[in-house]
């Protein structure tokens, strides 16, 4: 998975900077709002997450592969937040991720642009409140991205859904309490070329 995550960015900069007519390379930075899964328990199936916020932060790099059509790797540092409801104890479960979506968006009319793509995902820390965690089991996942934004000169809102595809769980060290880091979150953001 580590390759496949390393070799999807060199293949993606080789296309990119190959056909661009107007490159842009930026920042972004955002909110995000959703949660991270499910958590189960052995004396219970399963409990849901409260949505809490979260935000992310990173970089950019757009090519236009035609007028209207364009190729955006990004490189995002990302904290997902959720809140759990475990034996009647509120805990706080964070992640933080290093984010690569690879993002193909089409202009559709003046500013407004729509966009999709896969997300490779590396797991940097995976913590449930008062509870230790072993490592995931994969510390590299895939998710997908897709949504609408509206781009002003060099300035970029978007709106858009992320959902975790691959399983990836962690157990507490008494493998009593299992997580699933999958995110299913909304996140706005905005990105300004520079």
């Amino acid at each position: 998975m580590k390759r496949l995550f390393f070799g999807g960015m060199l293949l993606v900069f080789c296309a990119v900077t190959g056909q661009d007519k107007k490159p842009a390379f930026g920042v972004r930075a955002g909110l995000n709002y959703g949660d991270n899964g499910k958590i189960e328990l052995n004396d219970v199936t399963s409990t849901s997450a409260e949505d809490r916020i979260g935000y992310h932060i990173g970089v950019f790099y757009r090519g236009n592969l035609t007028d209207n059509l364009y190729l955006k790797p990004e490189l995002l540092y990302t904290v997902n937040n959720s809140e759990h409801d475990l034996r009647g104890e509120k805990k706080e479960y964070a992640i933080k991720k290093i984010d690569m979506p690879i993002l193909l968006g089409v202009s559709v009319l003046g500013p407004i642009h729509f966009f999709g793509g896969p997300a490779l995902q590396y797991m940097i820390k995976n913590d449930l409140e008062g509870i230790e965690l072993n490592d995931v089991k994969n510390e590299f996942t895939v998710g997908v991205h897709f949504g609408a934004g509206l781009q002003f000169n060099r300035i970029n809102f978007d709106v858009r859904y992320e959902r975790g595809l691959s399983k990836n769980k962690a157990a507490s060290i008494d493998e009593d309490i299992r997580v699933d880091s999958r995110p299913n979150q909304f996140i706005i953001g905005i990105a300004i070329d520079l």
